[in-house]
């Protein structure tokens, strides 16, 4: 499943003019993983809200790095681009570890196996030995930042911008399967079809408006692009994080304050007072040392996880994800008294017409 590309979408932008063959570019590759697979009673709206929210990180998790060996240089380039999502203000922390065990993102840099992350929460399902992200050319190259931003953006949960169903791009189908068939990419047409061609679906995608210099943007020569009109020349983004990119981010992942936070008490219910995609986060004290429950309640689709408190830094523990079951979701967990913990609740969907609570037992 590992996947090529020598520049990412935005990170050869400066270099490369429009009219360049994008057979002289190398693109972003993303593994292929197994759709999640939902019940065909499932109501569309509700299975909408699902999968808008469904790769991504409840809000507040922290996100442990750890590098395979590699560059130094290029590692600093890596590094840097995770400063630059995190200055956003962004409610997620990164934090580089020492042990590939601690990590939930490994970050390789094997050569000619390209540039490529999973998407999202898909991380979770990688072996510990195994990349979840690698770099496969030199970093330190003028505007190579950018392929590592694009590359952290798969795994804050953000597919690619070109195959945004909202973009109208009218392909030259023959055209980009001969392109991508030349080296450096050397695809065949199944990968091409996978991370060109093919248009995510438009309930997985955020906001209403395609964003050509989105960083998750590839760019395009001249030759591939029917319609719209504008862009049979070529599609080169402005490089860097867009406009766009700066508030999607930000709206999955806001800024957490004390004020974020609510007790949650032993066999007290507490309402679920969030729209879709929002998310509350509660504080837990256990008055005694012992194994406890904790869920939601109510006709609700949500994603709860649990985290020691160890000294300011979020440990995760456990997660459920009850998104399009006929359950809610579920956590057991022995807490120890004298300790912090921390349960997130990110809400898909909940039933207006019912209560939606979470509680701990």
């Amino acid at each position: 499943m590992p996947s090529k590309r020598r520049s990412s979408p935005t990170a050869k932008r400066r270099a490369h003019s429009p009219s360049e063959p994008a057979g002289m570019r190398s693109y972003c590759g993303l593994p292929v993983m197994p759709q999640r697979q939902f019940s065909p009673d499932v109501d569309p709206n509700r299975l909408s809200l699902i999968l808008v929210s469904n790769s991504k990180w409840v809000n507040g998790t922290v996100l442990h790095y750890w590098f395979f060996p590699g560059p130094q240089a290029e590692k600093k380039v890596v590094r840097d681009a995770f400063r630059i999502w995190k200055n956003l203000g962004v409610g997620l922390e990164f934090q580089e570890v020492t042990t590939r065990d601690e990590a939930e993102v490994r970050i390789g840099f094997v050569r000619g196996d390209g540039a490529w992350s999973y998407v999202g929460r898909d991380v979770l399902g990688i072996g510990r030995d195994q990349r979840t992200m690698n770099f496969g050319w030199d970093l330190t190259h003028p505007g190579e930042i950018d392929t590592a931003l694009h590359e952290i953006g798969h795994t804050l949960g953000f597919p690619h911008e070109h195959q945004n169903p909202n973009a109208g791009i009218v392909w030259d189908e023959e055209a980009v399967y001969a392109a991508l068939a030349q080296p450096p990419n050397s695809w065949s047409r199944e990968k091409t079809f996978h991370n060109i061609i093919r248009k995510i679906p438009p309930d997985t995608v955020q906001g209403s408006n395609w964003d050509p210099d989105s960083v998750m943007h590839y760019p395009f020569g001249s030759g591939l692009i029917k319609a719209p009109p504008a862009y049979q020349s070529g599609i080169n983004p402005a490089g860097g994080l867009s406009a766009r990119d700066k508030q999607w981010i930000k709206t999955f992942y806001p800024p957490l304050t004390k004020s974020d936070y609510t007790d949650l008490p032993v066999m007290k219910t507490v309402s679920l007072n969030i729209q879709p995609a929002g998310q509350m986060n509660f504080l837990i004290k256990p008055p005694a040392t012992r194994k406890y429950q904790m869920g939601t309640f109510g006709t609700s689709d949500t994603v709860i996880a649990l985290f020691e408190d160890v000294n300011g830094n979020p440990r995760f523990m456990a997660a459920d994800d009850d998104g399009g079951e006929g359950r809610n979701a579920r956590v057991s967990a022995k807490l120890f008294t004298g300790r912090k913990y921390i349960l997130r609740v990110r809400l898909y969907y909940k039933d207006r017409a019912g209560e939606t609570a979470v509680m701990l037992w």
